[in-house]
């Protein structure tokens, strides 16, 4: 008996489809399995015994698009293919939800591991994880270095004021989501408002680079960059800021939140910085701004899931330990102030 497929993909009808537009493609029965959920775009794996593929959806029972675009995602992944940057190849968008219930497109399914805690990377040893890191620096040079208008991407994004609109955005959507006092975070929101910088010219961003959000080849290379839903173009420093963040060892016990951060060999972020701007020609002076950003952003989605955990419209294991968090994140980010 064969086993039930996933929710939210039915492999009859995607195999249906894709002999439509793919003949040949497929040559038998596929079977498909989940292999990440959560708050991100639902991700599969699809084989049918030689060939395998990734198929990306919206969540099940998601009803704005604009929020989990397809298009979009399918876009960026297409542009870049071409270039420096390892991404998945795109072989099909299917905006039809007639076929799986919602817009789909389907990719290769790359060789790779992704590394999501320190224990994972501890097998790999100092040197080998400090040269992975070194190289997933190396690939956010290669992405930032991209020119939007000759991959056809010069009107991805809204570039002008990204800054301010993000800091906005974000100090929204901590408006919506607080029911309690959290010490430090007007503070914080105050005094990135106060000493924004200015932007060097925009790139490609990816909006969540981090060492779990890509694919680590046999060879220790980084061989995709994947989860590109936060793309759009911006300031390049949001990336760097961002890793900067993930590269501090989080040192709360318990944390459901897992970092490579405490990995031996793990670089530090200002060896992290360093090669940045040795690559990219960058100055990144003004990185504590953007590593405090982060950790102003990673407190107001912490306090979106305390929220929604509080208010019983999400369960699971470590819920309950995630507002915990936030004033550490908070703390993190006014000490990056003062000290940058």
């Amino acid at each position: 008996m064969s086993p039930a497929p996933p929710p939210g993909l039915d492999p009859e009808r995607l195999r249906a489809h894709l002999d439509r537009a793919r003949p040949g493609m497929v040559r038998g029965a596929l079977d498909a399995r989940l292999i990440e959920g959560g708050r991100s775009n639902l991700t599969y794996t699809v084989t049918d015994g030689s060939g395998r593929w990734v198929v990306r959806r919206p969540p099940l029972g998601h009803v704005l698009a604009t929020a989990h675009d397809m298009r979009r995602e399918y876009r960026v992944i297409e542009a870049l293919h071409p270039t420096a940057v390892p991404v998945p190849e795109p072989l099909l968008l299917c905006m039809d939800e007639s076929v799986l219930g919602a817009p789909f497109y389907v990719m290769e399914q790359v060789a790779g591991v992704p590394y999501r805690t320190a224990g994972q990377l501890a097998p790999l040893g100092p040197e080998r994880t400090r040269a992975a890191l070194l190289g997933l620096v190396d690939t956010l040079v290669d992405l930032h270095a991209v020119d939007p208008e000759a991959v056809g991407l010069s009107d991805f994004g809204r570039p002008e004021g990204f800054l301010e609109r993000q800091l906005r955005r974000w100090g929204k959507q901590l408006d919506a989501s607080r029911t309690r006092e959290l010490p430090g975070i007007e503070e914080l929101r105050t005094a990135l408002d106060r000493s924004l910088p200015g932007s060097p010219a925009p790139t490609v961003v990816h909006g969540d680079y981090r060492l779990d959000n890509v694919l680590l080849g046999s060879d220790d290379r980084i061989a995709a960059v994947l989860d590109w839903e936060m793309s759009t173009l911006g300031d390049p420093l949001t990336d760097l800021g961002l890793l900067a963040m993930y590269s501090v060892p989080l040192e709360v016990r318990g944390s459901p939140i897992s970092t490579t951060a405490e990995a031996a060999g793990h670089p530090a972020p200002a060896e992290l910085a360093e090669r940045y701007a040795a690559g990219s020609g960058r100055d990144v002076g003004a990185l504590s701004w953007y590593t405090a950003f982060a950790w102003f952003k990673l407190a107001v989605i912490l306090e979106g899931i305390h929220y929604r955990y509080t208010h019983h419209q999400t369960v699971g294991p470590g819920f309950d330990r995630i507002g915990d968090l936030v004033p550490v994140f908070i703390e993190h980010g006014l000490t990056t102030l003062q000290e940058g």
